[in-house]
Parts: C-alpha cells; structure tokens; sequence
C-alpha cells in the first residue's frame, strides 16, 4: 500500500481529468453495446472484444512482472463475469441507460474487498455517501418492468462484484505496466468467452453466421469496445487504482451513468421519467459526496482555524 492510501485527500486535478475521460467512454459505450448486440450474441460479442484486446498488442508487450493467477483471475473477472454478463443481461433484460447506473455496485464491493484485504478505513463522510447511492438503486430495483427484469438487476449486480473483484487483484499486482497488464489478462477471458458462446448461442454454425453477416458497423463496435475500452478506460483505471486508495478511486465511474443515460435517451431513444432522473441523482450525489468532502473539510478547516 502506498502512502497516498494512508490519509485522506481529493484525486490530483490531472488524475480526476483521466478518470472523467475513463468514465465519458464507459458511459457512452452502453449504447455501442446495445447496437453491436443486434449483430453478435452476447459472449460471443464479448469474446471478440477480448480477442482483439489481447491480438496483435501481445506480440509488441511483455508478460507482465505479475503472478499467472492474479493475471487469470483479473481476465476472467472482467472478462467472462463483467462483460460478458453484463452483455447478456443487456440484451433484452434490461436497458442500456438503467445498466449504466447499476453497475456501479462496484464501488461498493470495491471499497468492501479494500477494508477487508487491504485493512482500509471506511470514513463517516464515505459511509454518508454509499448510503445515499445505495437510495438510488433502491428506487431502480422499485421500477422494473418489461424492459428492466429483475433478473437484469441481478445479473448487472453480480457484473459489478466481478468488477470489484477485478479493482481488487489489479491493485494487488503492484506498480507495473497497467496496459500489458490488460492486454496478456484479456488473453484468459477468451477461451471461457468462446465456449460459452459455443454451449449457450447456437454452436459453431450460428457463431459462423454471425461473424459473415455482421455490418461494418458492428465490427466498428468491437474494435471500440477493445481499444477505446479496454486497453484506454481499463488500462488507465487500473494505474489509478495502484496510485491511490480504492475508497478515493472507485467512486468515479458513478459518473459513468451521466453519459450512459444521456447517450441512451439520444441516441436510443431511451425514455428518461423522474424516477430515473432521481435514481441517478441519488447515485451522483454520493460521489460529489465522497469525491469531494474532504477538500471542502480541508477548507473549512483552514478557514476558521
């Protein structure tokens, strides 16, 4: 653990600027998501992001100074059980937009596997500003319908632990190259990806149709789900959590649900109801909370000590 996790303090100004740029492309990226899913089944959408994560960049970067384990459980956590769940759960049981938001269960996971692997302190001001999140999905979970199904909750959640699981073991791999990090990791999601897809969407004849009659289009969004996604946003989220505590950095993507709905409403044509709009305010508000209270408590010190 490094010495920035043993106090409190707000994202340097350059490093809040890198995490928003992560979180406007994973925002946006739901509605590439939804698109793309029209041509590919979902593990197989997911195994074609992977594959094109890992080939050809593995041939330029070196095997990271990483354990194989740590680097098989982070391919697989993000691989098979974020991604490709979260695909699955996207295509048709739950929308794009509302899946921007719950996925964002990982901060908590994330913050939980810190206290309990890294003996991380939750602070008041950090435990306020869950609180009030978990109020936001609380109002989700009250408003399924035929396009969000309780099983599309479900499987977003469980995509979120995986997601904290990965937050975890990346930090655990210490300072070194974050991007060959990903990429050699993006290697063992793949065989997983393929044979689910192989067992679960038709075999190999239907995996073949798919990959012949996909448009130039879809291809278009596994090339972005590969590098604007993983290699950029996956690559540099994880160097940000090597840098500082998970509890600092892993309420950021909270942002991810202002893009993410905003770009499903504009381009999907996503219905935006006041429940929605509170939900995601409520989310939002626990990261400004967490984000930013202890620079304004700094302040406030400083101002009338």
């Amino acid at each position: 653990m490094n010495k920035a996790s043993q106090k409190s303090y707000s994202l340097p100004a350059s490093h809040l600027l890198l995490a928003l740029a992560i979180v406007a492309v994973w925002g946006t990226n739901f509605v590439v998501i939804k698109l793309s899913l029209n041509s590919f089944p979902p593990f197989l959408f997911a195994a074609l992001r992977y594959t094109f994560a890992f080939l050809p960049l593995a041939l330029f970067f070196p095997i990271p100074k990483v354990s194989w384990v740590n680097l098989c459980t982070y391919g697989v956590a993000v691989g098979v059980g974020q991604f490709g769940i979260l695909y699955f759960a996207i295509d048709g049981r739950i929308s794009p937009g509302l899946a921007s938001l719950v996925i964002q269960t990982q901060v908590f996971f994330t913050i939980g596997f810190a206290m309990f692997f890294a003996k991380e302190r939750l602070r008041t001001y950090q435990t306020i500003a869950l609180l009030v999140a978990i109020t936001g999905l609380v109002v989700i979970a009250l408003h399924t319908d035929a396009n969000t199904t309780f099983l599309g909750l479900a499987l977003v959640v469980f995509a979120g632990l995986s997601w904290g699981v990965a937050n975890t073991v990346s930090r655990r791999a210490g300072s070194i190259n974050m991007l060959s990090y990903v990429v050699w990791a993006s290697g063992f999601a793949i065989p997983p990806l393929f044979v689910m897809s192989y067992l679960f969407e038709g075999g190999w004849s239907h995996m073949g149709s798919s990959l012949v009659s996909a448009p130039v289009g879809a291809w278009a969004g596994v090339l972005w789900q590969s590098w604007a996604n993983t290699l950029f946003g996956y690559g540099a989220w994880a160097w940000l959590l090597s840098k500082h505590p998970a509890a600092v950095v892993a309420p950021a993507p909270l942002l991810v649900p202002i893009f993410g709905m905003g770009a499903a409403a504009y381009f999907l044509a996503e219905p935006l109801p006041p429940w929605k709009i509170e939900a995601a305010g409520l989310v939002i508000a626990g990261l400004i909370v967490n984000l930013f209270w202890p620079s304004i408590e700094l302040k406030l010190k400083r101002h009338f000590s």
